[in-house]
């Protein structure tokens, strides 16, 4: 297996030059990196004019590894060939580096980079990416890794500490300055440096294995400066290190690593459309940092809140009013920690006369509003003290306690509850503090932690009795003076008492199902099953020419290949029924075939886009501007694997693929909007630079850019000049850069979206439903945003 490293970017507030040069005191050894015993020239090379120096050395590295290992091995050291190309012109240096040693056994390859800073050119900036594949080694493959692991991340983190070390020593030399490099300062002489005869060649490109990756606001960021430059790209597509700690905490290299990896495949796939950079680092930590456990079970949580709206829940969500008279819960200022602390007098709960007068989705979305408001809370929380609060505290009073809440019913709602938590809100909880818990709570411990993943038990702490009053107890958790009353503190709690709920407020099983499923298919998002040789269309009419058709889908199981097509004649739609020839019934969705067999493509209709090719996980967003009226076929297709094309024989990729995919099925969960021309205003260019209304927070659409018809989706922000701005419904959240772009302030996007999601501008997003489509007019028209307020004046 190929292990892989992508370091954030580091900062080093010292100009390019102080850095170079004390780099170049590493050399020929140093005596801060034990392992690294020397190093030799191999071949220089010098520009004429000085800009460009590239020097191949030949490092000799002594790495701790067990003596017996090294004597089979038959070597006492390990040899790697380094290539630095730095250009002073340019301002970068760009590092390569792969073992010789064991070569066809252990493929090593590094990459580092040092770049100016885009927004401090008195700023440097530091990235590496590494990768390592151990294809044999006299059967130590594991123990080898493991080694090679240790060392890497112990000299990654040195790396920073041997620079600043020689930047205090330079200053201790009095140099504090370096100039710049400049033609004029540069003698023309010939270089006498003995070289090898071997020619050198200029730098590879170092692949940049973080593009694409997209994150808000954060205090440095840094990317190279020049598109010309291997590792440049938006300084908002990167991580760097000092937001890391500010705003994430102490990760270890490996784990930085992680989260940068998940957060660039997610930014490939759900088409910049990613969650918050804590929220992804809370699935790692669930899963302790496994990326493909971590990923699988973030993607199902994303598909899940996207199915359910619950971006939106704490805007749409409005407790009824036996929550607010009898749910016995509520927040209560802080712990210790900073963690933001829900008291819960579970004792003091009818759980229920709850149950019976709201039945368990009522209680299961207010529950998810609890979640949602942590969420909040914890990132307010952050700002506030100026350290990562991701999680927070629940504070649990049993008092009152007894076997009618072990009512089955009510229990049956609480499982259910735990586990759609757990599975969306991993890592969120910070501690449990159970007081007062009587004799029945091991029966009611018995029944529910089977539920809770070992992790969160580790974090409940239980008192019994008024244990929590002595040494160990509340106090070393809370402060005192936020300590509720009715535990013996000075602090009023808001909470609810609870107390019974009154039989004339509950309602009949018929009501609570038909409100039940009111809530929960409050949703624009349809479900389909796809099956190998079973598409699922959907037929979208439209009357006038020049309409947009957006569409918006998830691939939750499987690979698919979406098709658009268009039909002069309209399709004669199925009835509802068994999906075909398989014979079952979709049990999350339906099946439906519009394309008559015996129709003919070029005849009976035609494609109008080029097929597209959705892999498990992805989330899609496009549009497609139609040209004629008539009949528009929107199809998901189960994709079937390439057979080998040089063999009769299946491949082992094909056969685990085929197995990976129950009974050939695939589920999509997709959404699709028509758009009259009318309701767009502006040039046909500005209809082709924006998104369409329905689609989330994306900043990219996957479409055709074959089809003359087709809504070119730009990764370009809404180009607007200074004279614009003053227009602009919120002109102090919005800024013009010299390039004429419009960037959105993320703070004031928060304040309008999800807390999960954050935003990298310049984005296009889903507009709140008071708010018209983005537009940009023709070159001199008006600005770029209305709102209703400002066109009805």
């Amino acid at each position: 297996m190929v292990q892989k490293y992508q370091s954030p970017v580091r900062v080093y507030k010292q100009s390019f030059e102080l850095i170079m040069a004390a780099y170049e005191r590493r050399f020929p050894t140093c005596h801060l990196i034990p392992m690294f015993v020397g190093s030799d020239v191999m071949s220089e090379f010098k520009s004429e004019d000085g800009s460009v120096h590239v020097v191949e050395r030949r490092c000799k590295l002594d790495v701790d590894a067990p003596r017996l290992l090294k004597k089979i091995a038959g070597v006492d050291y390990v040899y790697f060939i380094q290539k630095n190309a730095l250009n002073r012109q340019e301002r970068t240096l760009h590092i390569e580096a792969h073992n010789e040693t064991f070569a066809s056994r252990i493929v090593v390859h590094e990459y580092c980079s040092y770049t100016v800073h885009p927004d401090n050119e008195e700023w440097t900036c530091f990235e590496q990416s590494a990768s390592l594949d151990i294809k044999s080694f006299f059967g130590f493959e594991s123990t080898v890794e493991k080694i090679a692991m240790k060392q890497y991340t112990s000299n990654i983190k040195k790396g920073k500490e041997i620079i600043e070390y020689y930047l205090k020593q330079m200053e201790q030399e009095g140099i504090n300055y370096l100039p710049r490099w400049t033609p004029c300062t540069i003698q023309k002489q010939e270089s006498k440096t003995s070289t090898s005869s071997r020619s050198v060649s200029l730098p590879q490109a170092i692949p940049n294995t973080n593009a694409n990756d997209g994150h808000a606001s954060r205090d440095a960021r840094c990317p190279t400066s020049s598109p010309s430059e291997p590792l440049s790209s938006t300084p908002d597509d990167k991580l760097d290190a000092d937001y890391i700690k500010r705003y994430l905490g102490d990760l270890t290299p490996l784990q930085e690593s992680c989260l940068i990896r998940l957060r660039q495949w997610l930014q490939e796939t759900h088409k910049g459309k990613i969650p918050k950079d804590e929220h992804i680092l809370r699935f790692l930590r669930a899963r302790d940092f496994n990326i493909d456990k971590a990923r699988e079970l973030l993607c199902q949580s994303l598909t899940w809140r996207k199915q359910h709206q619950v971006d939106y829940l704490l805007s749409t969500w409005d407790p009824p009013q036996v929550l607010h008279d009898f749910y016995a819960g509520g927040w209560h200022h802080h712990d210790k920690d900073g963690r933001p602390l829900y008291v819960l007098r579970l004792g003091q709960m009818d759980t229920k006369g709850l149950v019976r007068a709201l039945g368990e989705e009522s209680l299961l979305r207010h529950v998810l509003s609890i979640n949602e408001e942590g969420l909040r809370r914890c990132e307010e929380n952050t700002n506030v003290f100026g350290r990562p609060i991701n999680s927070w505290t629940c504070l649990v009073d049993l008092e009152g306690l007894n076997m009618r809440h072990l009512w089955r019913p009510g229990v049956k709602a609480l499982l259910r509850i735990i586990e759609v938590v757990e599975a969306n809100y991993p890592e969120t909880l910070g501690r449990l503090l159970i007081l007062r818990a009587p004799r029945v709570f091991p029966v009611l411990w018995t029944l529910v932690s089977p539920f809770i993943d070992e992790n969160t038990r580790k974090k409940f702490l239980i008192y019994a009795g008024n244990d929590y009053q002595g040494p160990g107890g509340l106090l070393d958790y809370i402060d005192k003076e936020v300590i509720p009353d009715f535990l013996g503190g000075e602090c009023m709690c808001e909470v609810p008492e609870g107390g019974l709920v009154p039989k004339a407020l509950y309602r009949t099983p018929e009501e609570l199902e038909s409100e039940d499923i009111k809530l929960w298919t409050e949703t624009i998002y349809q479900s389909a099953s796809v099956f190998k040789g079973s598409p699922h269309e959907i037929m979208i009419q439209i009357v006038d020419a020049s309409s947009v058709i957006t569409w918006d889908f998830d691939v939750c199981k499987g690979d698919i290949v979406f098709n658009i097509y268009h039909s002069k004649r309209a399709p004669q739609v199925p009835k509802k029924d068994t999906l075909g020839a398989h014979g079952i019934t979709s049990p999350v969705g339906n099946n439906v075939q519009l394309i008559d067999k015996a129709w003919q493509l070029g005849r009976d209709y035609s494609m109008v886009e080029s097929p597209l090719t959705c892999k498990e996980g992805e989330s899609v967003q496009g549009s497609h501007v139609t040209r004629w009226p008539g009949f528009y076929i929107l199809q998901w297709k189960f994709h079937s694997m390439p057979a080998c094309a040089t063999s009769s024989l299946p491949r082992v990729d094909d056969v685990l693929a085929t197995l990976q995919v129950s009974s050939h099925k695939c589920k999509v969960m997709y959404y699709t909007e028509i758009i009259g021309s009318e309701d767009f205003r502006g040039s046909m260019t500005s209809l082709e630079s924006s998104h369409s209304g329905f689609s989330q927070l994306s900043a990219a659409t996957t479409s055709s850019t074959q089809s003359h018809s087709s809504s070119m989706m730009s990764r370009e922000p809404f180009p607007l000049s200074e004279s614009a701005l003053p227009s602009l419904t919120h002109p102090h959240d919005l800024k013009s850069n010299p390039d004429g772009l419009l960037r959105l302030s993320p703070s004031f996007w928060g304040q309008h979206f999800s807390t999960i999601y954050s935003l990298r501008p310049p984005v296009f997003l889903r507009w709140p439903l008071s708010w018209r489509l983005p537009f940009v007019r023709e070159p001199g028209g008006t600005a770029a945003i209305e709102t209703d307020a400002s066109s009805a004046s």
